[in-house]
């Protein structure tokens, strides 16, 4: 691998994107930092592209051959989905993320499921349905509790866990509204969950650092699915056994099955768990870093992401040898939401507050942020994500929340029960 400097496109606008482009800014071979469209908070590391449209993939292209950047960094799942991967490959540019075919592991919750039957990955029992009167029919004689699953992108919001019959029937009737809609109903696990995410080149996987997600918006994992309130690693319900059984029965043989279909996989896998009974099993594959778990996951490597990531584009990473992390620390991860997410929410809030949160040690990852009349507002459901860090997960967590108390706009929510499932551990 050389050591020559290159100039690196990251491609988002969301907390994941701010986490990852900090990251790279460190690296010994970045010399421009440029991220499309990104957000305010990455202006101090980076060049933000606002004159691109993002979801124009010969644009994206364009750019980055005019701008000699040396590696696309694709954020998000729906460029993926959308095949930016392989246009910047067929352009000549080296690119982290999987291609098009490759990114339906997330893109088509139903490929996903048939290719994890077809190779014997652990996961639910599930059936896949197009007709709404036979996914009514299916989920009355199978009963409650049950998952509901929409088959495309979400944003994270697209499984409804119905604890009732009508739940689910609700579910149904909400996702099938469009022609060729197609659900995959699963029966419902129980367990304990927690992501893992892996570097790949298509040959070679290697596991991060375990975390956990909170998806539900209210304390103690009530109400809505969200796309995450918050964060922790390392988790330590996934041990080093379980990580090592994740790694043999389910991350090892998902890339082989996926090089064996004729879509090797490369860039970021993150595979979404729940430990059961039985052992580990999938609740889903995502095809990129995680939301808020980069947030967590990132700041605990210990090693040059970018020289990572090049190597799973350049498939080379058998050869990179190991990647190294912050042994003995801890990340905590709370995310500042605007009143009425996951639902309607107002915008243009008025945030105050980040500089005393920097004060206090902590990070801030800014997500739905931008500048209005030279001040810094609200502009999506998932505002900020504050990050502490320290060798007690308790004091990480600790740290975070006092961050949070500094930050203030209209309408401002988050969960005070970050990590309440390791904490008593």
């Amino acid at each position: 691998m050389s050591d020559a400097k290159m100039n690196i496109l990251v491609i988002g606008s969301g907390g994941r994107e701010h986490a990852l482009a900090w990251k790279l800014r460190q690296s010994e071979l970045c010399d421009k930092l440029f991220v499309l469209p990104g957000n305010p908070g990455m202006k101090n590391v980076a060049e933000l592209v606002t004159n691109v449209d993002a979801t124009d993939n010969a644009a994206v292209v364009r750019f980055a051959r005019d701008n000699a950047v040396g590696l696309v960094v694709v954020g998000p799942e729906a460029p993926l989905v959308a095949g930016l991967a392989d246009e910047c490959r067929a352009a000549g540019l080296k690119v982290f993320g999987p291609t098009k075919a490759a990114a339906q592991l997330e893109g088509s919750k139903a490929f996903a499921k048939n290719l994890m039957k077809k190779y014997n990955i652990p996961t639910a029992r599930y059936e896949i349905f197009n007709d709404a009167g036979r996914a009514r029919a299916y989920v009355r004689q199978t009963g409650a509790p049950i998952v509901v699953k929409a088959d495309g992108l979400a944003a994270g919001k697209g499984v409804v866990v119905a604890a009732t019959v009508d739940e689910a029937v609700a579910a149904i009737d909400g996702i099938m509204t469009t022609p060729g809609a197609k659900i995959v109903v699963e029966e419902f696990m129980n367990g304990e969950e927690a992501s893992l995410l892996a570097f790949t080149d298509g040959e070679t996987i290697v596991p991060m650092v375990a975390a956990q997600d909170h998806k539900r918006i209210f304390d103690g994992d009530k109400g809505a699915n969200t796309g995450g309130m918050g964060a922790y690693a390392p988790a330590p319900v996934m041990t080093a056994a379980l990580i090592d059984e994740t790694a043999k029965k389910i991350l090892e043989p998902t890339i082989a099955a996926m090089k064996k279909e004729g879509m090797p996989y490369s860039g970021c896998l993150y595979a979404g768990l729940m430990i059961t009974d039985d052992g580990v099993k999938v609740v889903e594959f995502n095809c990129r870093f995680g939301d808020p778990e980069t947030q967590v996951v990132v700041p605990l490597l210990n090693d040059d992401l970018a020289k990572i990531m090049l190597a799973c584009a350049d498939g080379t990473l058998g050869a990179y040898g190991q990647i190294n992390w912050r042994e003995n620390e801890s990340a905590a991860c709370v995310v500042i939401a605007s009143a009425g997410y996951p639902g309607a929410y107002e915008k243009n809030k008025v945030i105050t507050g980040l500089p005393e949160a920097y004060e206090r040690g902590c990070m801030v990852f800014q997500a739905g942020t931008k500048e209005l009349n030279g001040e810094l507002v609200t502009d999506g459901g998932r505002v900020l994500a504050v990050v502490a860090l320290d060798e007690n997960l308790a004091q990480a967590v600790k740290l975070a929340y006092g961050g949070v108390g500094e930050i203030d706009f209209a309408g401002a929510y988050y969960r005070k029960d970050i990590a309440h499932r390791a904490l008593p551990r």
